[in-house]
C-alpha cells in the first residue's frame, strides 16, 4: 500500500480575510477535498453534515456516521475526512491563526475560556449531539458572511464550544507540532524521509544527515520541535500505518507488522498495545463491529 506523504499545508485565506471558510456539497468530487497526512498551523473547524467517513487524527483512528463537529488545533497531523467509505452529505471548514484577533486581544480576560479550548484544540476534540445541532447551521452560514460580520459570527461559535460540556478529546496522548516557519522545511524532509523509508531500519546518523545536522544536534532539536524523541515518532508513525492497514486491508497481523517496518512480531505488538493500549487483534475486531 502506497503511502501518502505527510506535509504541511499552507493555508491562503481570500484577500483581506483572516480567515478561510469553505464548503463541500456532496462528496461525489474527491478532487477538491485533501485526503492526505498533513498539519498546518491554523486551528481548523470541521462541521460534517449527514456524512460518513473516518477520523484520522494524531495517533487516533476511528470511524463516525450521520455526522461531526470536530476542533483540530494547530499543527496536529491528520487526515481529510473523506475517504472511499464516505457517502454523501456535505463538510463546512473553517481554517484561521490561533492569533487571528492579534495577540493582545487574544490574551484579554474575555479571551479566557476561549483561549482554553485552543489548548485543549491541541489534542484534536469531538462534540456531542447538542452542541453540533446548536452550532451546525451558524458554521454552514459562514460561507456567507464578509468581513466583520464573520469575525463575530465565528467569536460567538467559539464562545459556544468553549463553553461546552458534551466533548471527547481524540488524542490525549498524542503529538503536535510547536514549529516554527524556519522549522517547516526541517520537518517537512524529516517526514519525507520517515514517510519513505519506515519499513527499514532508520539510524539517527542517516536522518541527522537529511538535515545537515550532528546526531546530538538534532536529537536535542526533535526532542524540542515534536516533544518526543526520533524512535518514538518512528514507531508511532509505524503504528498509525499499521491502524490503517489493520482497518482496510486483509493482510493478516503477522504481515501488517512486517509491513510497517517492525521485524520483530513480538516487539510489534508491545509497541502497538503501548500507543492503542489494546492488541492488534482486538483493535481489528472492535474496527470490525464499528463499521458493521
Amino acid at each position: 500500500m502506497k503511502t501518502r506523504k505527510p506535509t504541511l499545508e499552507k493555508i491562503s485565506p481570500e484577500f483581506g480575510s483572516s480567515i478561510f471558510v469553505r464548503r463541500h456539497e456532496n462528496y461525489a468530487f474527491q478532487g477538491e477535498i485533501k485526503p492526505f497526512w498533513h498539519f498546518h498551523p491554523e486551528i481548523e473547524l470541521i462541521y460534517v453534515n449527514k456524512g460518513k467517513g473516518k477520523r484520522h487524527i494524531g495517533n487516533h483512528l476511528s470511524y463516525f456516521s450521520n455526522s461531526q463537529l470536530l476542533l483540530i488545533g494547530p499543527n496536529l497531523p491528520h487526515n481529510g475526512f473523506t475517504d472511499r467509505l464516505t457517502i454523501n452529505g456535505s463538510q463546512t471548514l473553517v481554517q484561521f491563526k490561533p492569533d487571528f484577533l492579534g495577540e493582545s486581544f487574544i490574551n484579554i480576560p474575555e479571551m479566557e475560556s476561549i483561549n482554553n479550548l485552543f489548548e485543549r484544540s491541541k489534542m484534536g476534540i469531538v462534540f456531542g449531539v447538542k452542541t453540533k445541532k446548536k452550532l451546525g447551521h451558524k458554521i454552514e452560514n459562514l460561507t456567507g458572511k464578509n468581513g466583520f460580520k464573520k469575525i463575530l459570527e465565528l467569536l460567538e461559535i467559539l464562545h459556544i464550544l468553549a463553553k461546552a460540556k458534551d466533548y471527547t478529546i481524540l488524542n490525549a496522548d498524542g503529538f503536535a507540532f510547536e514549529a516554527e516557519p524556519q522549522d517547516s522545511a526541517k520537518v517537512d524532509i524529516i517526514f519525507k524521509h520517515v514517510s519513505q523509508n519506515y519499513r527499514e531500519h532508520i539510524s539517527l546518523d542517516e536522518i541527522a544527515d537529511k538535515v545537515s545536522m550532528t546526531v546530538p544536534a538534532f536529537c536535542r532539536y526533535f526532542k524540542k520541535v515534536t516533544g518526543k524523541t526520533f524512535t518514538k515518532f518512528v514507531n508511532e508513525y509505524r503504528v498509525v500505518h499499521a491502524t490503517k492497514l489493520l482497518s482496510e486491508s486483509q493482510l493478516s497481523i503477522t504481515d501488517v507488522s512486517f509491513e510497517c517496518g517492525f521485524n520483530n512480531f513480538s516487539h510489534f505488538n508491545k509497541v502497538f498495545k503501548e500507543f492503542t493500549e489494546k492488541s492488534a487483534s482486538k483493535y481489528r475486531s472492535e474496527l470490525r463491529q464499528i463499521i458493521q
